[in-house]
């Protein structure tokens, strides 16, 4: 990079080749939940319709059980060699899991093989996210200006919501003008547009500095004083596995089971339902810098009760005033709100889990406990979600999923920030890292 770059646009700039390989990450691992109805008739056709979606959603939750797996290999990969490194290869990675998937013929080509091959690429695909957005939150702690680690940090789930948008935008276009062939053929048309962006990715990529934090510390620690460490700290892992869920969850409510839910459940148009997730999208692009911005201000805590409590008590109310008279305002109402409630705690959240793991597994750690996290409750929230609906005959049973969420990340909130002497201890120790 030419040194006559100003310090301020030299951050920007890798700000930018940073979160450009997230959002890639994120559009490729989250194209099968908005697509699922038509991977369902290509890959899992059977008789029962509920059958059949429930086991294609499976196999998009399927592949966050890779993730626990991929932060530990991964992430200890990125904390022994470079943060550059780590985010190289986990691009790659990404790029064989989606090629597998929009090249694979469906169920009537070549039968069983399909559904196999997509699940190993969903698989492929759930490693390498295991560690992409431990790698990409820390290294943007690590270049942060002092005093905006979460304005720095937001940009991590920032780069999702435009990988959201993008998708949606994608849905829409495809659904105008391809409106009978979707199941068919033409949702495979945004899986093509995925391929044809990673060599673009991967370029910008392998031009990306390594933190000066990073060079700056003499040992880098072993793989074997990296298990260690994460043995050592497994109670703070499981916990901020805890503070994580309600972003999980509430994200792939609000983005991924979106269509599903406004198709399938409340009878709109899947076009209603695309555009509400691109409204999402942007809404989530707004608040998650805001609410990371305000978190330097006023702290992590205050942010992460208030919007616990406020999920606890408004999710559920909220669908079922959806779900009572379905229609495309009251559902773009409903998820603008909980839209709110995921970037003012998102915002928070992820700038203080970079800062209360230890520096030497910065990244292992982080990505170990958001990896458990989605592998257990969120990537299966759009099956959970069904199954709910489905067992319970409520529709509006995904708000107390979303409640049950918000409980786990107010407790982990108490548990984590309990003093007040204790949050200073890990922003201080963080200032020091």
């Amino acid at each position: 990079m030419p040194t006559t770059l100003s310090s301020d646009e030299s951050k920007t700039r890798r700000i930018f080749k940073v979160v450009t390989g997230n959002f890639l990450e994120m559009y490729d691992f989250i194209l099968y939940g908005y697509y699922a109805a038509a991977i369902t008739h290509t890959f899992f056709p059977t008789q029962d319709a509920y059958t059949s979606l429930m086991l294609s959603l499976s196999v998009f939750g399927a592949g966050f059980l890779m993730r626990p797996l991929g932060a530990i290999v991964l992430g200890a990969y990125t904390d022994r060699y470079g943060r550059r490194k780590g985010l190289i290869l986990t691009l790659a990675l990404m790029a064989l899991g989606i090629l597998s998937i929009t090249v694979t013929p469906g169920y009537a080509a070549i039968g069983l093989a399909a559904p196999c091959i997509v699940l190993l690429g969903r698989l492929l695909q759930g490693f390498s996210a295991g560690a992409e957005l431990g790698n990409v939150s820390v290294y943007l702690s690590e270049i942060a200006t002092p005093g905006n680690k979460g304005f720095y940090c937001a940009w991590q789930s920032g780069s999702q919501q435009v990988a959201v948008m993008f998708t949606a935008l994608i849905g829409v276009v495809i659904h105008q003008l391809f409106p009978l062939d979707i199941d068919a053929w033409a949702w495979r048309i945004p899986f093509v547009i995925g391929c044809l962006i990673v060599p673009f990715i991967f370029v910008i990529r392998r031009s990306l500095r390594e933190t000066e934090a990073f060079q700056a510390n003499k040992h880098h620690p072993s793989i074997g004083e990296i298990l260690t460490s994460i043995f050592q700290n497994w109670r703070l892992i499981l916990t901020s596995t805890l503070l994580i869920m309600m972003t999980t969850v509430t994200f792939y409510t609000i983005t991924a089971y979106t269509p599903t839910f406004g198709k399938q459940v409340l009878q709109l148009s899947s076009l209603d339902s695309l555009i509400v997730t691109l409204c999402v999208g942007a809404s989530n692009l707004f608040w998650l810098p805001v609410m990371g911005a305000l978190s330097d201000r006023v702290g992590r805590r205050p942010l992460l009760l208030a919007f616990t409590v406020l999920a606890i008590l408004t999710a559920y109310p909220a669908m079922s005033w959806l779900v009572a008279a379905p229609s495309f305002a009251r559902m773009l109402s409903v998820l603008l709100w909980f839209s709110f409630l995921f970037g003012g705690y998102t915002g928070a959240m992820i700038v203080a889990l970079t800062e209360i793991m230890p520096a030497k597994i910065r990244t292992t750690g982080f990505s170990l406990a958001y990896s458990l996290a989605t592998a257990l409750f969120g990537g299966f929230t759009p099956a959970i979600a069904t199954w709910l609906v489905h067992v319970s005959g409520n529709k509006a049973a995904p708000g107390l999923w979303m409640s049950c969420a918000a409980a786990c990340g107010l407790a982990a909130t108490c548990v984590l920030f309990r003093r007040s002497r204790q949050a200073a201890q890990y922003a201080e120790a963080a200032t020091l890292t």
